[in-house]
């Protein structure tokens, strides 16, 4: 069944439809969370958070096309993580003083998987890395990030500056590691 079928099907409260829907975007959606949420099980518990109220709400939606129901669906999932982050009081912003302006090696990044990449960001304190993937991961401005997050636009730049500087840290770490393992 196509996915404009599917939807009007699960529009209608068929729970075939939804499942189908569901297997398709389940593993896509997923990885948004673990971007934003740093256990698996907080991430799965949003996940399934976010499909209830996108199954909830998608009489209100119309079809246009599969990019525009995965970027409907992202935007949920991506408000479920920021309400639970704030709920949980872990959106911190930290201070200038705590974090490092260091340049990046040319090839530090060469000699990494994403995933290697990916479980470097989660290392991020949850202010900046929730900044960082939704400015350089979501292609969202500062200005919508102050207003989701209810912090002002400069808090949101800096939070972004510091971020790179931290996860530049991180990856010259892993980079310098991963060389002297290969080296051995």
């Amino acid at each position: 069944m196509e996915i404009g079928e599917l939807v009007n099907t699960a529009k209608k409260g068929n729970t075939a439809a939804q499942k189908q829907l569901f297997d398709l975007m389940a593993d896509r959606m997923m990885l948004v969370c673990r971007r934003y949420l740093k256990t698996r099980e907080d991430a799965e518990e949003i996940l399934l958070d976010g499909f209830y109220k996108f199954f909830k709400n998608l009489d209100a939606f119309r079809y246009q096309g599969e990019a525009a129901l995965i970027g409907w669906l992202k935007k949920i999932i991506i408000n479920e993580c920021l309400m639970f982050l704030r709920k949980k009081k872990m959106l911190i912003m930290l201070s200038d003083s705590e974090a490092e302006e260091i340049p990046l090696e040319e090839d530090a990044l060469d000699q990494m998987s994403a995933s290697e990449i990916l479980k470097s960001l989660s290392q991020l304190p949850i202010g900046y890395r929730t900044v960082f993937n939704l400015y350089v991961i979501e292609g969202i401005d500062h200005n919508e990030i102050a207003r989701l997050m209810g912090i002002s636009e400069g808090t949101s730049r800096s939070q972004l500056s510091k971020a790179k500087s931290l996860l530049q840290k991180i990856l010259l770490q892993k980079g310098t590691e991963y060389v002297q393992q290969k080296t051995k």
